[in-house]
């Protein structure tokens, strides 16, 4: 089973109180993919412009990511610039060109469209419904969005979320989609928009799961040192639905084994700049941190039990 992933692929600028980067490959597209193939098969769906570096397409290539779909295009590569601050919960916009991502109508391969497994990045709930509009009968389709998008289209993302099997998104996008402050209140006000879970990340404090019937809570793995917080929600849905795919399904013991799989990526990409920690990784770091984090949270851990 493979996953088919649609969103932005883009060039970076990001400064953080840890230094500067500029031209660095980024975008959702990319932290999802280069997060999601250590679980299995990803085939990408985006547009970039005639700046996009050949090397950039092989570095996907070489990690068994199907580009057919990433398209070339007249224009320039959509680039942004941000700016961390010292809390690095907070961030400053500085540039935004969208390039060729703005007028972006993806289309999907043949094959593609008969895909089990669709996430749709931070992409616009128009384009979202486009994309859902090709595929025959998805198992799972998750989705993510941004502010912009609950700001400037709301309605259209409130007509979606009937179609959508996991809905992940941030505090701040939470209490705004639903107009509920209270955490718990707005998990379960999402549910009843549509969505069949929703995935709350809150950054330093964990993830909220919420399901009919249950809720799950998972901490961030303790980090002594944030680089660069740029693609760790990204990262975090690449290793939830990674796990679902390894794991051909979904109940609640593989969905809340898949969050903290999620946890588990988010936690790596933030330690360096952009890509770079996904680039380094392994299977066996992975599977290491899972690891350490079950011990993290296991009250009945048996090292402690033997004494």
């Amino acid at each position: 089973m493979s996953i088919v992933a649609v969103g932005a692929v883009a060039y970076d600028t990001i400064e953080t109180p840890h230094g500067t980067v500029s031209g660095a490959l980024g975008g959702s597209l990319s932290y999802f993919a280069l997060g999601a193939r250590f679980f299995g098969p990803v085939s990408i769906v985006a547009a970039v412009g005639e700046d996009f570096r050949e090397e950039d397409r092989q570095l996907f290539v070489d990690r068994g990511i199907d580009t057919r779909a990433l398209v070339p295009r007249p224009g320039k590569t959509f680039h942004w610039h941000g700016r961390y601050h010292e809390d690095m919960n907070i961030r400053d916009s500085v540039a935004t060109e969208l390039g060729v991502f703005g007028d972006f109508m993806p289309e999907l391969l043949p094959d593609q469209r008969r895909a089990d497994f669709v996430f749709l990045a931070n992409i616009s709930p128009q384009l979202q419904e486009h994309v859902l509009s090709q595929v025959f009968s998805p198992r799972i389709v998750a989705a993510d969005t941004i502010k912009f998008w609950i700001e400037n289209d709301l309605a259209g993302f409130v007509r979606l979320m009937p179609r959508i099997d996991i809905l992940t998104v941030n505090d701040e996008e939470a209490r705004l989609l639903t107009g509920e402050h209270n955490l718990v209140r707005a998990g379960r006000a999402i549910l009843k928009m549509g969505a069949r879970i929703a995935l709350i990340k809150r950054g330093e404090y964990g993830v909220l799961q919420f399901s009919p019937d249950s809720m799950f809570a998972v901490p961030a793995w303790p980090l002594e040192e944030v680089v660069d917080p740029t693609g760790a929600g990204d990262a975090f849905a690449a290793g939830v639905m990674g796990w679902l795919v390894r794991s051909g399904g979904m109940n609640e013991s593989i969905l809340r084994t898949a969050v903290i799989y999620g946890s588990v990526m988010g936690s790596f990409v933030v330690e360096r700049f952009s890509i770079e920690r996904l680039l380094a990784l392994t299977w066996e770091d992975i599977e290491r941190r899972y690891r350490a984090f079950i011990e993290l949270t296991d009250s009945h851990y048996s090292r402690w039990m033997s004494q």
